[in-house]
């Protein structure tokens, strides 16, 4: 893992998911090394680029952890393939189960249609930060 040292307090910060306690969850799963990979929706805008950082919240807010984006394509959510899936590292155990969690995030957050367009990203975890750090 690389040490991004004091340069992480200049970088955009964001929480995965939706609320508090999936920011929690889905950060527990980057900072085991489960997740490697995310998605959103492309009405959501182009959010990172290849080599771009950015600290990752907890549900406080908190900065817990820093990540690199190191690969970004768009796809249709109905040909996201089981491998990008599974790298996304959120205990789904096939294809289908995947997709069933993603429909009901999509639809809680602005709608769904099979062949929605996303941004499907792929990033490394390049520093732990403290819970007591502070911005």
């Amino acid at each position: 893992m690389t040490v991004v040292t004091d340069d992480w307090r200049s970088l955009e910060t964001f929480a995965f998911g939706d609320n508090p306690e999936m920011a929690d969850r889905l950060l527990g799963f980057v900072l085991a090394g489960a997740k490697t990979a995310t998605c959103w929706s492309i009405a959501d805008g182009q959010q990172t680029h290849v080599g771009k950082r950015m600290v990752v919240n907890d549900g406080a807010g908190r900065p817990r952890a820093v990540i690199e984006t190191v690969w970004l394509e768009q796809m249709r959510f109905c040909d996201v393939p089981w491998s990008f899936a599974e790298a996304e590292g959120e205990g789904d155990t096939c294809l289908d189960d995947w997709r069933d969690g993603h429909q009901a995030y999509f639809t809680r957050n602005g709608g769904f249609d099979p062949e929605m367009m996303l941004w499907c990203e792929r990033f490394r975890l390049l520093e732990v930060l403290g819970e007591g750090a502070d911005r």
